[in-house]
């Protein structure tokens, strides 16, 4: 929080503050009695602003997500609620026994808590109403970027000038031209058809669900395996819930396209990619696979794993996570909401 001149100048004027709830309008009436008890009322002041702020910053990091915020409300508020309370008993003993200074009488504590509710219901409204409004600026650029995407890619699809429906029924007459004895020719114009139905339905979508995205994941490794038949090794591990969670359209797809691309796939030496989901609907699924790099290609520009990366910048604060060591080279996306 980058809030170093509002707390100079904040603390100083909620202690005036104070000192007016206190004694009202007689607190100016005296100003050497004034500035004898204001520095008290600025060691709480800034004893609860500094407490709450930090506070506050635990929570964030704690319930990061827009859909925590009632759940870290609600906890931000008896934390802060118990602290002022707190401070203020703890601030009674310390300065009674450092300064001799006596702020309430002990049956006044409870009087006194209500009291120093007054910077602490100060403190949080000021933060968490300029949290609010940086997450909704957030919030629109982020809405503002992911539609300026989305009109990209559908001038892409325009200057392609190819018609997709038109593409999709003619796969389908081509199965029906194709002899049925012969059953490989007509499963491998199905699986065709079947990835060009996903990627015609997801392209107008944020997010699919990851059960969604497997199963064209599915079709789409079906394909390349009458290709490359057993040298190419494709295993699911997927966890309990983990199908629910949701992924960018075709974000799983590339990352598999990419590992293809780049790898040698030879009965010497087979890709092996694993896919695996943990942690639920709010985990992470990750493509793993054997690194063993074609030569005589040019060097990779990493095009597809940064628009990826790009994505997903947009879709989630949560970052995608790419290691490449013993030999695996690895990306991790993380599963939305």
């Amino acid at each position: 929080m980058n809030d170093k001149w509002g707390r100079l100048l904040g603390a100083p004027l909620v202690a005036l503050l104070m000192q007016f709830v206190y004694d009202g309008p007689a607190a100016f009436a005296d100003g050497r009695r004034l500035l004898s008890r204001v520095w008290v009322a600025l060691i709480i002041t800034v004893t609860l602003w500094e407490g709450i702020r930090a506070i506050m910053a635990w929570m964030r990091r704690r319930f990061p997500r827009y859909d925590q915020t009632g759940q870290r409300l609600l906890v931000q508020t008896t934390v802060s609620v118990g602290y002022t309370f707190g401070a203020t008993v703890f601030l009674k003993w310390a300065l009674h026994l450092l300064f001799g200074v006596e702020i309430c009488r002990d049956d006044q504590i409870l009087h006194s808590f209500l009291l120093n509710l007054v910077p602490t219901l100060f403190v949080t409204s000021l933060y968490e109403g300029a949290y609010f409004f940086g997450e909704w600026k957030t919030n629109i650029q982020r809405s503002e970027a992911l539609a300026r995407a989305a009109m990209q890619t559908e001038l892409e699809a325009l200057q392609r000038q190819l018609d997709p429906h038109f593409l999709f029924n003619s796969l389908n007459t081509l199965s029906a031209l194709i002899d049925d004895t012969n059953g490989e020719a007509q499963r491998f114009v199905e699986q065709l058809a079947d990835v060009y139905r996903y990627v015609l339905l997801s392209r107008d979508k944020p997010t699919v669900t990851l059960a969604e995205e497997l199963a064209f994941v599915e079709a789409y490794v079906a394909l390349h395996k009458t290709r490359f038949r057993d040298d190419l090794l494709v295993e699911q591990r997927i966890g309990p819930g983990a199908g629910q969670g949701a992924v960018a359209p075709l974000s799983v797809q590339m990352l598999i396209e990419n590992a293809l691309k780049h790898n040698v796939i030879s009965p010497q030496s087979p890709l092996r990619v694993l896919l695996q989901a943990e942690g639920g609907a709010a985990g992470y699924v990750s493509v793993a696979n054997n690194v063993q790099l074609k030569t005589g290609l040019a060097a990779s520009t990493k095009v597809g794993l940064r628009n990826i990366i790009d994505r997903y910048r947009l879709l989630t604060p949560q970052p995608v996570e790419v290691n490449n060591e013993a030999g695996f080279f690895t990306v991790r996306l993380p599963l939305l909401h």
